[in-house]
């Protein structure tokens, strides 16, 4: 076998963050299709964990990211050289956040946002305490897995940050406890690994005025629901909200690591000083991530995306009503299919693996699994996933 993809490299040279990896090997990527040495095709429900929300190596990312290379890679650490593909980028995000929302903070990762984000708040308001959700991910870096809440995930890796304290998602008796020692509250408008937990209108617009009255930063975590995901760019738009501080990664690159905090430019600038280089990043902002990052943008707004996701949600979730399904939970493509057990949503995501399509777990809610498509999904490829994933069923369930 050619060592390209000889799995014994893979099982023995390569990091495995489980003993059990899915373990098909890619050749290539195109749309809503990976496609093994020999030419099998799988459809990616999953959009590599949210990321290829426009689709695999989209024809504009692709000749955005060659234009980029062909003029300059790396040149200086984040913050000191004036580049054109980080600048575009700083001007198009501009213009599609909240006015408060104007100043960008280029990182490499959706952990790395929040870590950004953490900082930022405890030093703009010289308080200590973090409060996060039970049950919520922003990542494994040490700051954000310390407001990350699942227990299990963490418990091997204490000592984390102090002075964090988690509250239940979507219960309004909870939000006395954000009181005036909260440096921020971090959220997921909707919880992601918890299994798409989705929050009340009136809840989420108690929370913002809880943070506002005690003077607590409210970070916004939109690493999986941004750029489109839920049916609109930012999923918090739907809540009548804005937040202090926003982080976004995955999705942003059409298929390149990059993650970003942003905040106001006065809020930033305390990252300036006392100390200066208060936050710092070597590869935040790389050129090449920056113009297919802007690219991705284009996409969304020229291909007219969002005005597409709300409508092929409601088709998955009309070919896919089965009675064998405890719950199906759903914001536009980003859904979670429930069980009574983790064996049958085992088996269904293997049958549906060898069938050639791709669905996943979740880390905290193994009841069920996750479907989130790149938006670029066409009905015929949803009817042709769906009925594979209801054969599934079907024939695991009977």
């Amino acid at each position: 076998m050619s060592k390209e993809f000889d799995p014994s490299i893979f099982h023995n040279h390569l990091a495995q963050t489980t003993p059990y990896p899915i373990g098909i090997a890619i050749e290539r990527a195109e749309g809503v299709y990976l496609y093994d040495p020999d030419g099998k095709p799988y459809m990616d429900l999953i959009s590599g964990i949210a990321v290829s929300n426009i689709g695999h190596r989209h024809p504009k990312v692709v000749d955005a990211i060659k234009t980029q290379v062909d003029k300059h890679l790396h040149v200086m650490v984040y913050g000191e050289y004036i580049q054109s593909a980080s600048n575009l980028l700083a001007q198009k995000l501009n213009e599609i956040t909240p006015a408060d929302i104007n100043c960008f903070y280029l990182v490499n990762s959706g952990t790395e946002a929040n870590e950004g984000a953490l900082k930022l708040a405890k030093r703009a308001t010289g308080r200590t305490e973090l409060i996060a959700f039970n049950n919520s991910y922003h990542g494994n870096t040490h700051g954000s897995l310390s407001v990350s809440g699942n227990e299990t995930k963490k418990n091997a890796f204490r000592p984390l940050l102090p002075d964090v304290k988690f509250i239940d998602f979507n219960n309004s008796s909870d939000l006395s406890k954000i009181t005036e020692r909260t440096a921020c509250f971090i959220i997921e408008v909707i919880q992601g690994d918890a299994g798409v937990r989705i929050p009340d209108m009136e809840y989420m617009k108690a929370l913002r005025r809880r943070c506002t009255e005690v003077g607590a930063l409210l970070i916004i975590d939109e690493i999986q629901t941004g750029f489109g995901r839920t049916g609109t760019f930012w999923a918090f738009e739907q809540y009548d909200i804005v937040p202090d501080i926003l982080t976004m990664a995955k999705a942003m690159g059409g298929g390149l690591p990059i993650g970003c905090f942003a905040a106001s430019k006065s809020l930033m600038s305390f990252l300036t000083h006392d100390p200066m280089l208060g936050h710092i990043t070597t590869f935040g902002g790389n050129p090449v991530s920056c113009a297919a990052s802007l690219a991705t943008v284009e996409v969304i707004q020229e291909e007219n995306l969002l005005a597409t996701v709300e409508q092929k949600g409601r088709l998955f979730e009309t070919l896919l009503s089965n009675h064998h399904i405890k719950e199906i939970r759903r914001s536009g493509l980003m859904f979670a299919i429930e069980f009574e057990d983790f064996e049958t949503v085992q088996k269904i995501v293997e049958y549906c693996l060898d069938k050639g399509v791709i669905c996943f777990w979740f880390l905290s809610c193994p009841h069920a699994f996750r479907i989130a498509p790149p938006l670029t999904i066409s009905e015929a490829e949803i009817k042709k996933a769906c009925q594979v994933i209801t054969e599934g069923i079907t024939k695991i369930c009977q």
